[in-house]
């Protein structure tokens, strides 16, 4: 790993979860409006559909659903494969300067694993062919499935489907992703969607000084680890001589903008709840600022899918779990050891809070601690 001069200020592992939860919009809850929150993120994985209002009100003040689902139908913001080729939601210009970047990445990714079954099919002609399935609106993973499968019946209809999203820019249409949204994800372009498929002038170096606002301080492989993206370090070295270098615990150097917020790492930290796979757990190589190693194993699953997290004085402590069945509404906690008393009240006021804002329709709420 890089190091960095021995005259670069230390930075502790609590000063970089401080830092990381001020980034993060987590170490209190902000005036800003929806739309520029996802921005300050860059983008949140949307893999679960409605992952995203939990993290956005984890964040803001007086949230509501409504706000991020009126981003979502009047195409200020959308949902998309992009980082790490996975489902994002970000803002509609973000979606468009993200995807030049990736490209490359998503182009790998398309014939890799199970995509090696089409890989004697031309890039070009799947891509082509993808267009043209969607230029007559909107269709489901497997309706588009059987369109190209007409054309290569040989190939399996679901593996055609798959690569069409990494080589072709492509949106989910709402009402998926709504907070009520439901039913079959349906494809359209980000051409046809936005009125335009990408942004020309986005830069790599554009994207190091969005993801250290967001996350950092951070090292190359960090930013590596959050992008997918390979060989960034030529970016960050033609940036350096604007941005503030430190070492970590380890030595590693770690990059920021000058000006960034770096709050004293005893600044306290409320409890919070977020979402499954929750882009403050996913933006670095080493996750030790927000999550100890002994806890990985029950954090990060055989499946992908990282389990809705509650942080105590800024670090993952636990899971949670929300039930609805007709009229009562249950959150569970699963906090990894017992909590302290003030903290056991703290999770059990925000946990309230969190009732009160997902379940309303629901007549009785309860919170309960896993034994």
């Amino acid at each position: 790993m890089p190091r960095s001069s021995p005259l670069a200020p230390l930075l502790t592992r609590r000063a970089l979860n401080r830092a990381l939860l001020d980034r993060q919009l987590l170490l209190r809850r902000r005036r800003m409006t929806p739309l520029a929150a996802i921005e300050r993120l860059v983008a949140m994985q949307s893999q679960i559909p409605q992952a995203p209002h939990y993290g956005l009100w984890s964040r803001l003040e007086g949230f509501r659903t409504e706000a991020l689902d009126k981003l979502l139908t009047s195409r200020q913001a959308v949902r998309g494969t992009m980082i790490r080729c996975t489902l994002h939601l970000a803002s509609a210009r973000d979606c468009q300067a993200l995807r030049p970047l990736l490209e490359p990445q998503m182009q790998r990714m398309a014939f890799s694993n199970a995509g090696k079954s089409i890989a004697d099919i031309d890039p070009a002609a799947l891509r082509a062919a993808g267009r043209a399935a969607l230029a007559d609106g909107p269709l489901t993973a497997v309706q588009l499935g059987e369109r190209l499968q007409s054309l290569w019946p040989r190939h399996d209809a679901t593996a055609l489907a798959r690569a069409i999203p990494l080589l072709e820019p492509l949106v989910q249409v709402p009402p998926r992703g709504l907070w009520r949204g439901s039913g079959q994800a349906t494809l359209t372009t980000v051409a046809d969607w936005l009125g335009e498929a990408v942004d020309p002038a986005a830069t790599a170096e554009a994207l190091v000084l969005r993801y250290l606002a967001g996350y950092g301080p951070a090292s190359v492989a960090d930013m590596q680890a959050w992008s997918g993206l390979t060989r960034l370090s030529a970016a960050f070295e033609t940036l350096r001589p604007q941005l503030k270098t430190f070492v970590d615990e380890h030595g590693v150097e770690l990059f920021d903008l000058p000006r960034a917020p770096r709050p004293d790492a005893d600044t306290p930290a409320p409890v919070r709840f977020l979402p499954e796979l929750d882009c403050a757990l996913l933006a670095h190589a080493d996750r030790a600022r927000i999550l100890d190693d002994s806890h990985r194993k029950a954090i990060y699953t055989k499946n992908g899918i990282l389990p809705p997290t509650l942080l105590i004085d800024g670090f993952v402590a636990g899971t949670w779990k929300l039930e609805m069945a007709r009229e009562q509404a249950t959150l569970t906690l699963s906090p990894f050891a017992k909590p302290a008393k003030p903290d056991m009240r703290a999770l059990e006021e925000e946990g309230a809070q969190l009732l009160a804002f997902a379940a309303a329709h629901c007549a009785t709420h309860s919170i309960r601690f896993a034994q």
